[in-house]
């Protein structure tokens, strides 16, 4: 794959680059403290301007009621619109409803919707509700119903790692879409070529909808390595390595993030890819570096 270096956008003239799309996910705190940095980070990141900040949605909807108030303040604190994310795990069709119409009535439009992973953990097999909706698919439809609202689905680079094979992957992703959904977010991943085979495989399905990078910047290997590996997202060698011994070096370990996360997305952007949902854990260092790189600036 080459790359004319020379004419990357960060290197252009204002006029000339691309306009940039960019959305931050956080998730609800729990703790005074964590909140704290929770709303310190919303805060820098706001002026940003991105297209919106999601909020998640803990296992079997244990956040339901905190995600609500948290994406309520965020669009009425900074004026930023913002997703409130939606599983179907544990609950009938009725109570899902019921929680989306919660959404519309606070004036949230949009939803990140996910089959989601049962309370028991990342892993163990999903069964649906006996009176709830079957899969995420299923779920886009029923919100569909209910309002016009803005969703946005999940993708996997790397598989599903319940899917059976690619194209058992492929034909969920389309029926999400089909049912619905705006676009497609993906899952972390840390090898570029994963992303790219991943939309060449949508497209060759027939698949149009954007299928839009989430990023996870590594501000810390070992907590990132343990979510990775609990979701099915694989860390090349080389990138493991280049934290090697940076335990103890918190100030080292934030360089070499940085670098790795700018690498990753400037790679991105030079072959195309104007759209980044960025996976914050409630941090806003790394994230407002990369944003900035992509020309996102306060007003």
């Amino acid at each position: 794959m080459s790359t004319d270096y020379t004419d990357r956008p960060s290197r252009r003239r204002p006029d000339e680059r691309p306009k940039f799309q960019v959305s931050f996910e956080f998730f609800p705190p729990k703790t005074d403290v964590m909140e704290e940095r929770f709303w310190d980070s919303i805060h820098k990141l706001a002026p940003l301007h991105p297209r919106f900040v999601s909020v998640t949605y803990g296992a079997g909807g244990s956040t339901r009621e905190r995600t609500l108030r948290m994406v309520s303040r965020v669009k009425a604190d900074t004026g930023v619109d913002a997703a409130a994310h939606l599983t179907c795990v544990g609950a009938t069709r009725d109570e899902v409803d019921a929680v989306v119409r919660g959404y519309q009535e606070a004036g949230i439009s949009r939803i990140v919707a996910l089959r989601g992973d049962p309370a028991e953990g990342i892993g163990k097999p999903f069964t649906p509700h006996p009176d709830g909706y079957r899969n995420a698919a299923d779920l886009v439809a029923g919100i569909r119903k209910i309002g016009n609202f803005d969703i946005s689905v999940a993708a996997y680079p790397e598989k599903h790692p319940q899917s059976p094979n690619w194209e058992a992957d492929i034909d969920n992703l389309k029926r999400k879409l089909d049912a619905g959904a705006t676009r497609a977010i993906t899952q972390m991943f840390f090898d570029n070529d994963d992303y790219f085979r991943l939309v060449d495989r949508a497209q060759a399905a027939g698949i149009a909808a954007p299928i839009v990078p989430g990023i996870q910047p590594i501000h810390s290997f070992k907590q990132i390595s343990g979510f990775a590996a609990r979701c099915g997202a694989s860390i090349p060698g080389w990138v493991a390595e280049r934290f090697e011994g940076l335990e103890e070096d918190p100030e080292t370990h934030a360089l070499v993030a940085s670098a790795v996360a700018a690498e990753q997305v400037l790679e991105l952007v030079d072959n195309g890819i104007t759209e980044f949902h960025f996976y914050t854990l409630n941090r806003s260092n790394l994230v407002l570096a990369l944003a900035r790189l992509l020309g996102a600036r306060p007003d």
